[in-house]
């Protein structure tokens, strides 16, 4: 029996290169999504960690309090630490430009802990050098060697320094709105007060010192020298909490990408085993003549295990390459895009050891399952025609049974896991339902198929007898359908699923940075306000702004001379301008930014004092401001007014920069004072971008998966069919006929699978995006009909290219040729 299996593998290779396709790229799949959870981690440890990337251990403390330098000292003087560097930052004021910038200042850190990287120039080595960061420099017009004089806060705190070098740019998002510098402590000194504690500590480890025992024993120290709960985490821990910290306290980063590797592992399952299913479905006959002529059952089983265990290893092995070289190249791209460059590839052990032995056990386990039945009855039933699974036979009701079970107990797991946004549960529940559903199709998918081959019937007779081969052979055309069904409603579960997502991270976006760009005009009124918007409105890569004049003041009993400022702003200026859709601003409420107290609202105007409803927003990134109908005075005297800019959603860095000058210069102010959250909204936009760049990779390789399952399936059925079709040949067929019969069952197969597919991938894409983000936004089904139409194109054009060479091979076949085929 070994030498019959390697025959089939090298006499009938070809059978095997359908089924080594679906293993490839399953497996491509599978390793591709784990590659795609290190490469984010990575992209991340770029990005929002790259100022502790090179750090073993990153401490800070948990209610936000500076460490003393008795408790850095004591960490330090650790006997496992190698190396430590204690940060101190602070923000400083500086002429540059043209006007007053504004820049985030910390002291260096030791050559092994330093996060930045030097372009040109030297890092500072004395009390009096500095270094900036390159996009500051080239915006302000600075080179090594400038002179700046630094100013904190209060007026004897200044300090003038030489530019020494040249920094790359920050990828960090809550960094990089302000000019970035790095100089010794004694500048810090001389621009921040007296005694000023260390914002966290980092610390290398000396080798073969244990990580976990290293910071237990640090927690003690400095907790000992007075600290105030310090936490210690390595880098990689300190990413993970930081994007925790950014959705409600929940690590949905991980679980998304987890529930992606989930999602690959079943459809591997599904997809190998339906493709390997009909393969050695095909070879039951020749399994059953082998016994006749004296093979065991065992060794039947076993030939054809070692044929699976060697596609499947082999194919396996090419799908883990073509991972890893699908991953090389989005990365690659992604970091030749100036806003995405911290892209990070990343190739764990366990891509590479998942893909392999998933391949290789999927493979076998789908074989064995056939083979199985092939000798589970005697050699010469297994030579006859078996009855397919109906209603009508045992083995039909049990799988109606098994599959209505499965899919109605799913589908409750999957709504109560999206209710409850448990991913888990959600997860597990739509894999069960779409199982059930898979189980019953054999019942209802050839009736859906006959029914849309009423639509064939204008085609005469091919069109007829397409429409009743549906029904005919229910087992072959559910197989054929379900290899499409698998694919499609992958791709429009994730696609569905992305663009879901997506929406949702932009609302949330929205939600928290609601103004790109915001400013104050000059308070001595001087300059046309009206013609200064319109200069506004006239810079490119602006879409809309507008004018706030300021109605009142808040009446704040802790300050009496007057509280926070209230502007107003009418409906039609604020939907033009505020990225949050849900921000309506409407007569009779104050809008309040985050942490102001609620309730009632005491407004001092112009014309008296006037109560609102207070309504707190989820963001401190807009000012208090109202309906400009809620209060009927005049704009306060000698108080500055504000515009409110919102930029094109395809604005880079760079360009937002350029602008926040451009603004500057139209109201006659500092540049310093154009605030917003551009920058953030450009950098954290960046980054979903990166994600979901190797995601839309995933779908391309999904969508091949598909095709690769529906050209297999519906070749090996259409190959099944020679003596039938070579009867019909006999009956009168031409070979016109037989050929267009071939190809309109495969596009009606192939249309009700896409169908089916999509509207499923629909339903499972957006409970999935709801059990993945609706702790932390608000989720709404955003259903991509492009690209679904699209899929349902490619899924029909597929099922007809598949049908195309069978069907000319069964049309050149002579008739009595082929009803002589055993």
């Amino acid at each position: 029996m070994l030498r019959v299996a390697v025959s089939q593998l090298t006499t009938h290779f070809r059978r095997f290169v359908a089924i080594g396709l679906a293993v490839m790229l399953s497996v491509m799949f599978l390793s591709a999504t784990l590659m795609v959870g290190a490469s984010t981690n990575a992209s991340l440890g770029a990005s929002i960690g790259e100022a502790y990337r090179n750090a073993d251990l990153v401490a800070t403390s948990k209610n936000g309090e500076a460490f003393t330098q008795a408790a850095v000292e004591a960490a330090a003087s650790a006997p496992a630490v190698e190396d430590s560097y204690a940060e101190r930052s602070t923000y400083v004021m500086f002429e540059a430009g043209g006007g007053e910038q504004y820049g985030r200042l910390r002291n260096a850190a030791p050559a092994s802990l330093e996060g930045a990287i030097l372009t040109s120039g030297s890092m500072p080595s004395k009390a009096s050098e500095a270094v900036i960061d390159v996009k500051t420099a080239e915006h302000l017009g600075l080179t090594v060697g400038s002179m700046l004089e630094l100013h904190g806060a209060g007026p004897a705190k200044a300090v003038k320094v030489s530019i020494t070098g040249l920094i790359q740019a920050t990828n960090d998002p809550f960094s990089s709105s302000a000019a970035q510098l790095i100089a010794s402590e004694s500048v810090l000194n001389a621009v921040q007060d007296a005694g000023a504690g260390f914002t966290g500590v980092q610390f290398s480890l000396k080798a073969g010192e244990d990580v976990a025992a290293a910071k237990e024993y640090i927690t003690h120290r400095m907790e000992a020298a007075g600290a105030a709960g310090p936490v210690l985490e390595t880098a990689q821990e300190k990413v993970t909490s930081t994007v925790a910290m950014l959705s409600a306290g929940q690590d949905q980063l991980t679980v998304v990408l987890l529930a992606f590797a989930g999602v690959a592992i079943l459809v591997s399952t599904l997809v190998v085993a339906n493709t390997f299913s009909v393969l050695v479905a095909q070879r039951t006959r020749e399994l059953a003549l082998l016994r006749c002529l004296g093979a065991g059952r065992a060794q039947i089983r076993g030939s054809v295990m070692l044929e699976a265990l060697v596609v499947g290893f082999l194919s396996s092995v090419v799908g883990v390459l073509a991972a890893t070289g699908l991953m090389t190249g989005l990365i690659a791209w992604a970091k030749s895009q100036p806003e995405q460059a911290f892209a990070t590839l990343a190739v764990p052990p366990s891509a590479i050891i998942a893909g392999l032995v998933a391949g290789t056990l999927l493979t076998v386990v789908a074989a064995l399952v056939p083979a199985k039945a092939a000798t589970a009855v005697a050699p010469l039933a297994a030579l006859r025609p078996s009855d397919d699974a109906s209603v009508r036979n045992k083995r039909g009701r049990v799988r109606l049974a098994l599959g209505l079970v499965a899919l109605l107990g799913g589908a409750a797991a999957l709504v109560y896991g999206s209710v409850n946004v448990s991913l888990g549960v959600a997860l597990l529940g739509g894999a069960a339902s779409f199982v059930g559903i898979l189980l019953c199709s054999t019942l209802f998918i050839p009736t859906v198929v006959a029914l849309a081959g009423r639509l064939a019937s204008p085609a005469g007779v091919p069109g007829k007898l397409a429409a009743v081969n549906a029904t005919r052979n229910p087992a072959r055309t559910s197989a054929t359908a379900a290899a499409l069904l698998i694919g499609v409603t992958l791709v429009s579960l994730m696609m569905t699923g992305a663009a879901t997502s997506r929406q949702a991270f932009n609302n949330t976006l929205a939600e928290n940075y609601p103004v790109d760009l915001a400013a104050q005009t000059a308070v001595d009124g001087s300059g046309d306000p009206g013609q200064a918007l319109a200069r506004i409105k006239a810079l490119d890569g602006v879409s809309a702004a507008v004018m706030l004049q300021p109605l009142g003041t808040l009446s704040d009993a802790t300050t009496p001379d007057g509280g926070q400022t209230i502007y107003g702003v009418s409906a039609a200026d604020a939907a033009s301008v505020l990225r949050d859709d849900n921000l309506k601003p409407g007569p009779g409420t104050v809008y309040l930014p985050e942490d102001s107290p609620a309730g009632t609202a005491s407004i001092s105007t112009a014309a008296g004092t006037v109560s609102l409803d207070a309504k707190v927003l989820r963001t401190r990134d807009v000012p208090a401001f109202v309906e400009s109908s809620s209060i009927a005075a005049s704009p306060l005297p000698d108080t500055a007014s504000m515009v409110w800019v919102k930029l094109d959603d395809s604005v880079s860095t760079d360009r937002v920069q350029a602008l926040q000058k451009d603004i500057a210069a139209a109201l006659g102010v500092q540049e310093r004072t154009v605030s917003g959250a551009a920058i953030e909204r450009v950098t954290f936009n960046s980054i979903i971008d990166v994600l979901l760049l190797v995601v839309t990779g995933l779908l391309g390789i999904a969508v091949v998966i598909a095709l690769i399952g529906v050209a297999n399936t519906l070749s090996l059925s259409v190959l099944e069919r020679t003596r039938e079709n070579s009867l019909l040949r006999a009956l009168g067929l031409t070979k016109g006929q037989l050929r267009g019969m071939l190809a309109i069952e495969a596009v009606l197969v192939a249309g009700v699978a896409a169908i089916m597919g999509a509207g499923m991938g629909i339903v499972y894409g957006w409970l999935g995006a709801q059990a993945t983000l609706g702790g932390v936004a608000s989720v709404v089904p955003a259903i991509p009909w492009l690209q679904l139409t699209a899929v349902f194109g490619v899924a029909v054009v597929a099922g007809l290219l598949a049908s195309v060479i069978p069907a000319r091979r069964a049309a050149r076949l002579s008739p009595v040729e082929g009803l002589a085929t055993a």
